[in-house]
């Protein structure tokens, strides 16, 4: 089997209009690139092509991050690719905190490779996320979530965890892609998790864990 190319995609830019935490102290484009940087340090480590989309500071277009995607797919073969589009998640615009919070990951509807891809990335961040899961239901408790909230995320309306959404990243990449959404930028908790050292190591662990699984998985 060809070797599979990784693709990670960080989300927003620097010039991109709101995308942070109420307080500030959380910007979802620096940390989506802090997160992809150490992702794909990692895997390359581990003797793999694994690339950043999007090396610029700058928002990219949605329409050329596409076309990127594509243009390794055309050169490389679509089932040789993979996309991960690295985000945080947001309950509201308006500038304050809410009580949402927890992570999961998106594919386009229907059945296709990235519901695989999305099964295993969402199956690690089970193992991953533990000192977060862990401590959920105590700051729930201390109201720091709703009672509806919980830590990993999952609709399995279609028999698999990963939610399903039109976003233009997965409609319009030829690829198997998914989108994970890791944690909330307006929830106080979720940010003091993710700018943590704990909190950093335990998304990346998972995204790394979770595409080596997939990866694996390809070439039996």
């Amino acid at each position: 089997m060809a070797k599979i190319i990784e693709l990670y995609d960080n989300g927003h830019g620097v010039n991109t209009a709101g995308k942070c935490s109420p307080d500030q102290s959380l910007r979802e484009y620096k940390k989506a690139r802090e997160l992809v940087k150490d992702i794909v340090a990692k895997r390359k480590a581990q003797g793999v092509d694994a690339r950043i989309l999007v090396p610029e500071e700058t928002d990219i277009s949605l329409a050329e991050r596409c076309r990127r995607v594509n243009a390794i797919c055309d050169k490389y073969g679509k089932d040789n690719v993979i996309l991960i589009s690295v985000h945080c998640n947001a309950a509201g615009a308006d500038g304050k905190w809410k009580s949402a919070g927890g992570w999961c990951v998106y594919t386009s509807p229907g059945q296709t490779k990235a519901d695989t891809l999305a099964t295993d990335i969402w199956n690690a961040a089970n193992v991953s996320l533990k000192p977060y899961i862990d401590r959920f239901p105590l700051l729930k408790a201390q109201g720091a979530y709703d009672k509806r909230q919980v830590p990993i995320r999952a609709d399995w309306s279609d028999g698999d965890p990963d939610y399903e959404a039109r976003f233009y990243i997965l409609m319009h990449t030829k690829c198997a892609a998914v989108l994970t959404e890791s944690l909330f930028q307006d929830n106080k908790a979720d940010v003091d998790f993710l700018l943590s050292k704990e909190g950093h190591a335990a998304v990346v662990d998972l995204h790394v864990k979770g595409v080596e699984t997939y990866v694996k998985r390809l070439s039996k």
